[in-house]
């Protein structure tokens, strides 16, 4: 008798086990993001900066001989307070024959260079491709740590050690258009993401373009 219920025991682990690890797979998962923007020059948080997260998957059920195409799945948005400070809670949702793709970020202010990729190289913040996910996601900003990227078998192996969460944008001049690009219009727009079209708005009425942007 306790032979067989250690038996049962240890089937009942592996089965959880392999649930676990089947569920894992089929899940989307991202986690909590952090960041402070910063003026480029003075060094001063930057109140009021929209900040946009846009998750993205992509299909594996389609048959394209180009690769599949990436798509975003959900977008968020927030403003930074009166620290600079943004946060965006873990986000999860199912990932049925599809594949994750690195979350891309948007920093956007009227008067500043606005700034958006998936990593600070992408960004235009820092010429490291450090992906986002991992900058923002240490929990706490501003702290001194090491971070990997890339593998060693395609020679992309990148090592970079910094303060981090903290992205610098810079002033432009007077009348120059600062709106960001990398955001997918044809389906994200005003009714989804009222902070940055407000932004948007109100850049365009300080350079004297009439409308607004829907």
């Amino acid at each position: 008798m306790k032979k067989t219920f250690i038996n049962f025991i240890i089937i009942l682990f592996v089965v959880i086990s392999l649930a676990q690890t089947s569920l894992a797979g089929m899940l989307y998962s991202k986690p909590e993001f952090r960041g402070r923007i910063i003026d480029a020059e003075t060094k001063q948080p930057i109140e009021g900066t929209v900040v946009v997260v846009l998750y993205y998957k992509r299909s594996t059920a389609e048959d394209n001989p180009g690769g599949t195409s990436a798509y975003v799945t959900k977008a968020k948005e927030t403003l930074t307070d009166n620290k600079g400070e943004f946060y965006f809670p873990s986000y999860h949702e199912l990932m049925l024959f599809t594949e994750d793709v690195p979350t891309r970020f948007i920093f956007y202010k009227p008067g500043y260079l606005s700034a958006e990729g998936a990593s600070l190289r992408n960004a235009g913040i820092s010429d490291i491709g450090i992906s986002f996910e991992k900058y923002f996601s240490s929990g706490e900003i501003g702290i001194l740590a090491e971070l990997e990227e890339g593998s060693f078998e395609d020679s992309s192996y990148i090592k970079w050690k910094g303060p981090l969460g903290i992205v610098e944008l810079k002033k432009v001049s007077s009348g120059k258009a600062t709106e960001p690009g990398g955001i997918p219009f044809s389906y994200y727009r005003a009714n989804k993401l009222p902070l940055l079209f407000k932004a948007m708005d109100e850049d365009r009425k300080k350079r004297g373009i009439k409308g607004i942007v829907k």
